[in-house]
């Protein structure tokens, strides 16, 4: 398969596409900056409402999103069986659960952490982009008659 051939089997996906394989999987990676470097967490998440939400105990994730709230979150998922791959990428603002009824709301989004610290911070990224691709996995037999071509 060329190179052209490979590029023309990538789906890019419309924003309710990416919503709907997001439902499917619960662990993202959530992208911050802190002091002008890169930082990225993994996270147990939920989408409500077109948007993403998970939650978080205090420390560097919270104290980051706090002074600077444009993040970056990033899922991947994988049938199996058909060997189709996806990847969807959220550019967005971080904003955070304050005042009652959004507290009792959001004990309706069934969002258990992994980790068994204190998660007492909901926090939901609201899109500013979308963007999601869905491809084959390329046969590792691909990859190594491009290394001895190449």
């Amino acid at each position: 398969m060329d190179e052209k051939q490979t590029r023309t089997d990538v789906e890019n996906l419309e924003t309710h596409q990416c919503l709907e394989l997001l439902r499917t999987i619960s662990l993202g990676h959530l992208a911050v900056t802190l002091n002008d470097a890169p930082q990225l967490f993994p996270i147990n998440f939920t989408v409500d409402h077109g948007t993403v939400v998970f939650r978080s105990g205090e420390g560097s994730k919270l104290k980051t999103m706090r002074a600077q709230p444009r993040v970056a979150f990033q899922a991947d998922g994988i049938d199996s069986a058909t060997g189709i791959a996806w990847s969807v990428m959220v550019q967005g603002n971080a904003e955070f659960f304050a005042g009652i009824e959004e507290t009792l709301d959001s004990f309706n989004l069934m969002l258990f952490p992994w980790d068994s610290g204190p998660k007492d911070q909901f926090v939901r990224i609201v899109p500013t982009s979308m963007t999601g691709r869905r491809f084959k996995v390329a046969d590792p037999l691909t990859w190594w008659k491009h290394m001895r071509h190449g």
